[in-house]
């Protein structure tokens, strides 16, 4: 690293510090909305120069009219991969170098000076992510300004738990700031004993591994007091949010991030804001369903792998009223999961399949009883669905009655044939896994 880049490097994270925390305030959502339209037009031009796949994509039209530039989604970005991103790194290099990874476990190498690692592919395609040093530094100084609490001249100990670590995680360990990783292939005994000695003040883990940390908190083997909780990577069950915030004596903030970019975190109320000052979202609403939607994101400040009118497969849903703090960032009411875990049932009407969303699913099993402290519920086939209820013994029979019974009721409120329910015993997956407490398994 040349002396230019010693210097440039401290002031890029420094500069999205401060701007991220004090430096953006729009008056209005309009002021919002053209500020976001200035910065993609001039993102574009950068881009386009320079990314094959998106100069033959635009197809030529004027920058203004880039919302209709073709939407894609991971297996485009992926098929496309080599003349997509900005740098001419190609996809088998790119996964030579994540697979050497993710297989010793060291996650410092880089491909010509760029960060590469892989998603999780909950979804079933893996994906490579591609991130420079520059584009690091740009997000540990906005992720800082979002998440820790108190300002950079407080001292903070970071535990953050990840499946895998990477340069951009590591890029956050400056100055006053302690970063410890957490591997999750390793046993939670393990964990536990750490955590007591390194006394993190902020703690990120995704919502399974809190839940067990949460266990151990209350049976008296790990007592540490962390001054923020911050779950990450899977969808918040408010089963799982409950529990806990009561065994921390903590809220359970949210951090919205995937492969595709850093996409929301929760302000001081607990709401889940997505980050419109790095992003885009357009939102492909879902119909029949009352503000709940598909983002489509373009990300102004991506280079290296640009993400431009890229698809995710989840589905969120829009909060009724404006988020007290005030924020002109959309304010959601919950991140349901992923589309692929709608779940579809036959309506008594026509027969005809009809999509069911996880909320509903997740709100019948907990109205159910207050007794049930975790569950899965899996959908087989339109005609079978997999329940798993860790309860107390003594309790098993009646809270099965009383599951069943919640979405026997749900199937008729929304004119569906209830499916059969088969229980199962409750087995906690893999950690390396991400959780999902309600889950289809079949293809449409």
């Amino acid at each position: 690293m040349n002396n230019f880049s010693r210097i440039k490097e401290p002031l890029t994270l420094l500069g999205n510090y401060m701007s991220t925390k004090y430096g953006r305030s729009w008056g209005s959502r309009r002021e919002l909305l053209l500020w976001q339209e200035w910065q993609v037009r001039r993102h574009l031009r950068y881009v386009l120069a320079r990314s094959p796949y998106y100069r033959e994509a635009a197809g030529g039209l004027p920058l203004e009219q880039w919302r209709e530039f073709p939407v894609i989604d991971k297996r485009e970005m992926m098929a496309h991969f080599d003349r997509l991103n900005t740098e001419g790194i190609g996809l088998e290099e790119a996964l030579e170098a994540a697979w050497e990874a993710e297989k010793c476990r060291d996650f410092s190498p880089t491909v010509r000076g760029i960060t590469v690692g892989l998603s999780s592919g909950t979804s079933g395609h893996r994906g490579v992510f591609l991130v420079s040093r520059q584009e690091q530094m740009a997000w540990a100084g906005t992720i800082m300004a979002k998440v820790l609490p108190g300002g950079l001249l407080q001292k903070h100990r970071v535990a953050f738990f990840l499946r895998a670590n990477s340069n951009l995680y590591a890029s956050v360990r400056k100055g006053r700031i302690e970063f410890q990783y957490f591997d999750l292939l390793e046993p939670i005994e393990k964990h536990v004993s750490q955590l007591n000695t390194y006394r993190p003040t902020l703690l990120v883990a995704p919502a399974s591994v809190l839940r067990l940390l949460a266990e151990a908190v209350k049976t008296g083997a790990l007592h540490i007091r962390p001054d923020k909780i911050v779950s990450v990577a899977e969808v918040l069950d408010p089963l799982d949010e409950r529990y806990i915030g009561e065994c921390f004596g903590r809220q359970v903030h949210q951090i919205y991030q995937c492969t595709e970019g850093f996409l929301g975190f929760t302000c001081s109320h607990g709401t889940l804001h997505l980050n419109e000052d790095l992003l885009v979202v357009e939102k492909e609403y879902l119909e029949g369903a009352e503000r709940k939607f598909v983002p489509i994101l373009t990300d102004f400040r991506r280079r290296t792998q640009p993400i431009i009118r890229y698809r995710l497969n989840d589905i969120l849903t829009e909060r009724k009223e404006p988020c007290p703090c005030g924020s002109k960032l959309l304010a959601l009411e919950q991140i349901e999961g992923r589309s692929d875990d709608l779940f579809y049932l036959h309506s008594v009407a026509n027969g005809r399949r009809k999509p069911v969303f996880p909320d509903f699913i997740r709100r019948a099993v907990l109205s159910a009883s207050p007794e049930i402290e975790e569950y899965l519920i899996i959908q087989h086939s339109e005609r079978l669905v997999e329940c798993s209820l860790k309860v107390r013994p003594e309790l098993e029979a009646v809270c099965r009655e009383q599951v069943t019974r919640a979405l026997t009721e749900l199937c008729s409120r929304l004119h569906c044939h209830a499916p059969n329910i088969r229980y199962s015993e409750y087995v906690q997956g893999p950690r390396e896994r991400k959780l999902r407490r309600v889950e289809r398994r079949f293809a449409l």
